[in-house]
């Protein structure tokens, strides 16, 4: 009796111990189904500590928020009870059915997938206008307003478009990021800086608001006809007051996160006039001024000089050419040289463009540069204009007589045939005579080459055994082995990491893989026991210095809060770099 019962025991005690350690990962969501205006949040769960977590791609949503990790461990009657969530908040894109694909992740050399999770989005939901609700405080008090300068502009005319945030008083934004940006389709467009910009005082529908100026662009239209300017879309973390007091009497603050958009604007383009459009016109359009000069009028023939077209003003500079320079058949012309001097700011384009021809004159003589014409339309005025140089004569000193000049058959056509003078010279480049050196056969044995290739295998058999005994000493070295590997892999995320600069989401999670995973074999503890008191005070004891301990937690830091901030490369390129030296600064450190 008393056997079976040690048995029962023994088995029971085997149920419970496999049951435990069986690993739970899945997925749960906050509901399957929402309006298109609602928010979903999706939590990934696991009982047992993970790395390499993949979520999935999240198709037909856009995440808001997250991915945010909490762990949780409990002791209950000396059984130990962890958990590990990433939750992440979307929004849907647009109406029908969806699927939360399967997220991976590795759990002691084991592959785990959670398992789909379909979605419906229906048409969006009335929401009561509730002065308490915190969405509903901050869709009152924020908005995003795309102010254009002119909605009837000529082709080529440059407008601008600012974008606005307004916010009301009482309430505060702590950030905001961009998650649609406009393309300007049938537009050149140039971005100008917004950096220093300071917070302003105005008034939005006749209301006292607080506005910043994010976003200056100028627009150059190249269609005629209704063009679309497609609209700034931003998601914002914002906080807002409620009605709500705590115990001591202070208002409430809540955080919350809102989508603001400027919408769609139309601008209707109208052509340019066809009443007087001169026939060299090239679609020139501002007010501008013409010059063409050179740098001498007098010289020798085989001589150089250059000869310049420009236009100089305030108009579409870059989106038209130049006049072509004409020239007689007796000056040689080279490609010319095109150099643009433009400054862009919100009244558009400002400067000058120019050709430069390299002329190189061949004969004798005086030869002309008839005048050339630029043709513009001017807005002020709204007529085309013509602007003409005067002719410049090139007044070649010394050369050689060009015949057809001296028998009136030189043209400025280029048909004028030139002679060709012949020397005794023209043939120098061939060789004619050969110089022969005799070749002695050379003979590989008894040579030190032979010598050598027959002595290294044996050479090599001393070097072979101290390897071999290196290697085995190594693969005993347990300890040593695990920080090794801990360094391969913090390298291999960094090398990660570093592929995905300019990716905010995709860099910042690999860095802090890269990062938990080389405390966890450099310090001998699991991920759930990271905090950044234990890893101050653990690499103190290891002999780290009180720098590369703050270096570390501030990358970590930077991990944390980027997801919610905008970032630049820069920013990233030198997160990346820091933490490089600070994982080999700990690594010569610590012992």
């Amino acid at each position: 009796m008393k056997l079976k019962k040690y048995i029962s025991i023994i088995v029971l005690l085997f149920v419970t111990s496999f049951v435990f350690s069986q690993v739970k990962f899945e997925a749960k969501v906050s509901k399957k189904k929402l309006g298109v205006n609602e928010r979903l949040r999706v939590d990934f769960e696991m009982n047992q500590d993970g790395d390499n977590f993949n979520p999935p791609n999240f198709s037909g949503f856009t995440v808001i928020g997250g991915p945010n990790q909490s762990v949780s461990n409990s002791w209950i009657n000396g059984v130990r009870s962890f958990k590990k969530t990433y939750s992440y908040f979307l929004a849907p894109k647009k109406r029908g059915n969806f699927t939360i694909t399967q997220a991976t992740i590795n759990v002691d050399g084991e592959t785990y997938k959670t398992t789909p999770i379909k979605i419906e989005i229906t048409a969006a939901i009335d929401k009561p206008k509730d002065p308490n609700d915190p969405n509903y405080i901050a869709s009152e008090n924020i908005h995003l307003v795309a102010e254009v300068s002119k909605v009837n502009p000529y082709l080529n005319e440059a407008i601008t478009v600012v974008y606005k945030l307004y916010v009301a008083h009482n309430t505060a934004v702590n950030n905001w990021r961009e998650i649609d940006s406009p393309r300007y389709n049938d537009f050149w467009s140039q971005n100008i800086d917004t950096k220093g910009q300071k917070v302003q005082n105005g008034t939005y529908k006749g209301e006292d608001y607080r506005f910043l100026v994010l976003k200056k662009t100028v627009l150059y239209p190249q269609k005629t006809g209704k063009l679309n300017i497609e609209p700034l879309s931003l998601d914002i973390t914002v906080e807002v007051p409620t009605n709500r007091r705590d115990i001591f009497g202070s208002r409430m603050i809540s955080r919350v996160h809102k989508t603001v958009s400027a919408g769609n604007k139309s601008i209707n383009v109208k052509a340019l006039p066809d009443a007087g459009k001169p026939v060299d016109f090239t679609g020139a359009v501002g007010n501008f001024s013409f010059n063409v000069s050179t740098s001498k009028t007098a010289l020798n023939a085989s001589e150089s000089l250059q000869a310049k077209i420009e236009v100089r003003g305030k108009g579409n500079l870059k989106l038209f050419t130049l006049p072509k320079i004409s020239l007689p058949s007796s000056l040689e012309v080279y490609e010319p040289e095109h150099k643009e001097s433009v400054r862009t700011n919100l009244s558009g384009m400002q400067g000058s463009i120019s050709d430069t021809y390299t002329i190189v004159p061949q004969y004798k003589g005086k030869y002309p540069i008839p005048n050339i014409s630029f043709s513009y339309f001017d807005l002020k005025t709204e007529s085309y204009k013509r602007l003409s140089s005067n002719e410049i004569v090139i007044d070649v000193l010394e050369g050689p007589l060009n015949n057809a000049i001296e028998t009136g058959e030189e043209t400025t056509n280029g048909n004028a045939k030139q002679r060709v003078v012949l020397n005794n010279d023209q043939f120098a480049f061939i060789k004619t005579k050969s110089n022969f050196s005799s070749v002695k056969q050379d003979y590989f044995f008894k040579t030190p080459i032979f010598w050598s290739a027959l002595l290294l295998p044996f050479l090599a058999i001393p070097l072979a055994i101290v390897v071999r005994k290196k290697k085995a000493t190594r693969g005993a070295d347990v300890f040593g082995n695990r920080i090794r590997k801990a360094d391969k892999l913090a390298k291999k995320y960094l090398s990660t990491a570093k592929k995905a600069l300019g990716k905010k989401e995709a860099f910042y999670i690999a860095l802090e893989k890269a990062l938990h995973n080389y405390l966890k074999a450099k310090l001998h503890i699991e991920t759930s026991d990271l905090s950044k008191d234990k890893i101050k005070v653990l690499l103190s004891k290891r002999g780290a210095e009180e720098e590369a301990i703050t270096n570390f937690k501030s990358i970590l830091e930077n991990c944390e809060l980027a997801r919610y901030t905008p970032i630049t490369t820069v920013t990233m390129q030198e997160d990346y770099n820091k933490a490089a030296q600070t994982i080999s600064l700990i690594d010569k450190q610590a012992r």
